[in-house]
C-alpha cells in the first residue's frame, strides 16, 4: 500500500529556479562569469552550495566561499517574496489528507531558504517530517536524505513515492529504492526518465499522475508498480 509521498522543494513544490538563476547570475557577474542555461543546469541545479562554489570559484578561500554562498541565498530570499506553489500542489496535499498518507519534505535547500519558502507558500505545517541535507552525512545525489525520511516516517521504500525535478534528486530517491516521478519544471523530461524517474510530468495537474495515484491507493501496490 502507498503510505507516503516524499517531496523535494525547489523546482518541485515551487518553481523557484528562475529566482535562483537570477541570484546566481547577479552574484557571478562580480567575478565576470556570465551565466546561461547550459551552465546553470550542468553546474548549479540540484547541487549543494559548497560543491557549486568549489567548482565555479575554486580560487576563493573557505571563508570567502561560505560568505559568497550566504550572500547568494540572502539575495534569493530577497527576490522570492511572491513565490506560488506549482499548479495542482494544493489539490495533491488535500488528496493525501483524504487518504491519510504521510508527507515528507526532502531538500538540499539551506535551512533559512527552506523555512522562508515554506512560510511564503503557507505550508509550514504540511509535512510530518522535514529532512535537510545539512543535517545528513551527505546531500543529494546521495540517497541518505531519502533514507532518513523513510526511517523518520517508519516506512519501507516500496510504500513511498518521491517527487523530484532534478537529475541529482532523482538519483538520490532512486538510490534509496523509492519509485520517483520527475517534475519537468527545470529539466527536459527525457533526461529525468534517463536518470531513473518512471514518469515525467510538467506539474501536479497532469492526468498521468492522478491516474497513477488513484490506482495505487488500492490494495495491491506491488502488482501495479511492476507495470512501470
Amino acid at each position: 500500500m502507498l503510505a507516503a509521498i516524499l517531496f523535494d522543494l525547489d523546482g518541485t513544490i515551487v518553481n523557484s529556479d528562475p529566482i535562483h538563476y537570477r541570484a546566481w547570475e547577479e552574484m557571478l557577474l562580480n567575478f565576470s562569469i556570465e551565466l546561461d542555461e547550459t551552465f546553470y543546469k550542468s553546474r548549479i541545479s540540484g547541487r549543494l552550495n559548497p560543491k557549486i562554489v568549489e567548482d565555479i570559484l575554486p580560487q576563493l578561500s573557505l571563508a570567502e566561499k561560505e560568505k559568497f554562498a550566504d550572500e547568494k541565498e540572502a539575495l534569493f530570499r530577497k527576490l522570492a517574496s511572491h513565490l506560488q506553489p506549482m499548479s495542482g500542489f494544493s489539490e495533491l496535499l488535500a488528496w493525501t489528507e483524504i487518504h491519510q498518507l504521510k508527507r515528507a519534505l526532502v531538500t538540499n535547500a539551506p535551512r533559512l531558504n527552506a523555512e522562508y519558502m515554506l512560510e511564503v507558500l503557507g505550508i509550514k505545517e504540511a509535512f510530518h517530517t522535514i529532512v535537510l541535507a545539512e543535517n545528513c552525512i551527505a546531500g543529494k545525489p546521495d540517497p541518505t536524505p531519502y533514507q532518513v525520511a523513510l526511517n523518520q516516517l517508519g516506512i519501507q521504500p516500496e510504500e513511498a513515492i518521491a517527487l523530484e525535478d532534478s537529475p541529482s534528486g532523482i538519483r538520490a530517491a532512486v538510490g534509496a529504492d523509492i519509485r520517483t516521478i520527475g517534475i519537468a519544471s527545470t529539466h527536459n523530461p527525457l533526461i529525468l526518465l534517463e536518470v531513473g524517474a518512471f514518469m515525467a510530468i510538467p506539474d501536479f495537474t497532469d492526468l498521468q499522475l492522478w491516474t497513477l495515484l488513484n490506482s495505487i491507493i488500492e490494495p495491491d501496490l506491488t502488482a501495479i508498480a511492476s507495470d512501470f
